[in-house]
């Protein structure tokens, strides 16, 4: 997200000493660059420990889903057929209960890609304000717009995209999001 071609840029922050040559706009691109930072960071710090999770839940999967066979498979004396259907009925509830928690690390990887997305809108328009050309030319606005609009993977992202670009505050906005997502009628998109 850097900007290198601009030198001010690399100056850093001169609120605590303003001069001359003090600019809000290399101010704020500087609070832009480290939101964009804090995300990444987070981001990375995450990364490690929830695909270890994944792996994890994705391999305990499989063994319940044997442990289910297993079980299924048993003779069916009279002796044991409580315990088999215990068994397997316990098996099968665990294995349900990781499959959701496979889910909610691919829900995570789209969070993942959400963030990643901004981290990247945000490096562009630092680009558009840091240079003089770019920032009083509305075709570059909607340029940048369009391409993150197009990074867009759900009907529900384009709709807040869409409300928020049309003036729609940003609450209202959520709302019309967050019921998009109810009335499409799926709680799960996998991509």
């Amino acid at each position: 997200m850097t900007t290198a071609e601009d030198p001010q840029r690399r100056s850093g922050s001169s609120a605590n000493r303003p001069d001359l040559d003090w600019s809000q706009v290399r101010e704020t691109m500087l609070m832009l660059e480290l939101s964009a930072g804090q995300i990444m960071a987070a981001m990375r710090d995450s990364d490690n420990s929830v695909d270890v999770l994944a792996g994890t839940f994705t391999g305990m999967a499989g063994y319940m889903h044997t442990i289910v066979d297993t079980a299924r498979q048993l003779p069916a004396l009279p002796e044991v057929s409580g315990q088999k259907q215990a068994l397997t009925h316990v098996a099968e509830q665990v294995e349900s209960m990781l499959n959701q928690a496979v889910i909610a690390f691919q829900f995570y990887d789209k969070l993942v890609q959400r963030l990643s997305h901004v981290v990247n809108g945000l490096g562009e328009m630092c680009s558009i304000v840091s240079d003089q050309r770019k920032l009083y030319n509305p075709a570059e606005w909607a340029g940048l717009q369009e391409r993150i609009r197009a990074k867009f993977s759900t009907a529900e992202e384009r709709k807040l995209f869409e409300a928020v670009m049309n003036g729609t505050p940003l609450e209202e906005a959520l709302e019309i999001y967050v019921t998009s997502l109810h009335g499409s009628g799926s709680e799960i998109e996998l991509f």
